[in-house]
Parts: structure tokens; C-alpha cells; sequence
């Protein structure tokens, strides 16, 4: 069982499919405008992970090699036209504000790349942890851009139910009047995203420094 914590644990910190493996960007760029936006995305795309890592896992020894990424994307693409569907169905409004990015979750680099490089490799069981993982990491990366985005362009942090878009969660006036609306447009995308990296990135240098003074301390 331990393993299979630290296999979920990796999709959220050292693997994280957006601060650390770079994918999946085009859609985190798009719909991190608003928290309603980016958990909508979120768990539409770890219900398609979990899908398709679990039958690709199930069917990987009956995959011929030679066509195993077309097999691959034709799975992807079936479970992402449910998801799809569900989503016209039930959620219409969400639908609308993600607009072409649902489809789009065909080509997203982390259902294809954790299909190529973990489940048609391990069980199922390893493979529907390292989904969950994925998919509450890439969750939790929308949601700390969309919280940052939010925030800054429009000084407000408001939470809209995804499945019922009459129902405010919560709505809190922070900023509103040193507002900078740059950061609900693109290029306050790139900004936000490329901040928080760095951050991140600074955090884990800092940490592997200190590690390699105490080891060379010990020594």
C-alpha cells in the first residue's frame, strides 16, 4: 500500500503533469480564468485518465506494439466524446465557458503520455492510483493558477457550483478597486504560471542545497 501512495503522491508533487512535467498547458492557460473553470477541466480530465489508464492497462498485453498509439488515441477519444456528452447534458453551462477545450482532451500530452509510459507498462491497480494522482495534481495546479488569476485580475474569489451554475459557493469582494485585468486575459496567463514555476522551482533548489550541506556536514 505504500507503494501505491507514493505512486498517487508522485502525480502531485515531483511529477506534477503541469509545474514539473510541462503538459497539458494549452488548456491550463485557457480556462484558468475562474475556480468554477479549472475544477470543471479538472475532473473531466482524471475521470478520462482513470478510464483510459485502467483499459489500456487491462488490454495492454493483447496491444500489438506496432499500433499501440493509434489503439491509444481511439480510446482516449471515445471516453473523452462521453465525457463530452455527459458534460452537454448535465453541466450546460460549464460546458460552454470550457467551449473546445473538452474536445481537445484528446491531444492532452498527460492521458496520452501516462497511457504510453505507466499503464501499458504496470497493473491496474498501480495504474488507477497514478491516475488519481495525475488528476488531482493537474486539479490542484488549475486551481492555484485560477486562484492567482482570479484574484489579481478582477480582485474577486468566487466559487460558482461546476454542476449548477445558479448556486454561488462563495463570493468575496478582496481587491476589487487595485484590480489588474491583465491577468484575465492571456498574457496574464503566461505571467501567473511562469511565477509560480519559478517559485516552485527556487523552493526545490533551496531544499536540495540544504540537503547536500547536511550530507556534506555529516561526512
Amino acid at each position: 500500500m505504500k507503494n501505491k501512495f507514493a505512486i498517487f503522491k508522485n502525480g502531485i508533487t515531483t511529477e506534477n503533469p503541469i509545474f514539473c512535467l510541462m503538459l497539458g498547458m494549452c488548456s491550463s492557460l485557457a480556462i484558468t480564468t475562474t475556480l468554477t473553470n479549472a475544477i470543471g477541466m479538472g475532473v473531466a480530465v482524471t475521470c478520462v485518465l482513470l478510464m483510459s489508464n485502467t483499459i489500456i492497462s487491462l488490454l495492454r498485453k493483447i496491444i500489438p506494439d506496432e499500433i499501440r498509439i493509434p489503439v491509444y488515441i481511439v480510446i482516449i477519444a471515445t471516453l473523452v466524446k462521453c465525457v463530452q456528452l455527459i458534460m452537454n447534458a448535465f453541466t450546460p453551462a460549464l460546458y460552454e465557458s470550457l467551449g473546445v477545450f473538452i474536445p481537445l482532451i484528446v491531444v492532452n500530452c498527460i492521458i496520452l503520455g501516462r497511457a504510453e509510459a505507466f499503464a501499458s507498462k504496470n497493473g491496474v491497480v498501480d495504474s488507477i492510483f497514478d491516475a488519481l494522482g495525475m488528476g488531482c495534481g493537474y486539479t490542484l495546479a488549475l486551481l492555484i493558477i485560477s486562484f492567482c488569476r482570479q484574484l489579481i485580475g478582477s480582485g474577486m474569489i468566487e466559487l460558482v457550483n461546476p454542476f449548477d451554475s445558479t448556486q454561488i459557493i462563495f463570493s468575496f469582494d478582496v481587491l476589487s478597486q487595485y484590480a489588474i485585468s491583465l491577468f484575465s486575459q492571456p498574457a496574464g496567463a503566461f505571467l501567473t504560471l511562469g511565477t509560480i514555476i519559478g517559485v516552485i522551482h527556487t523552493i526545490g533548489n533551496v531544499r536540495k542545497k540544504r540537503a547536500e550541506q547536511k550530507k556534506a556536514e555529516v561526512k
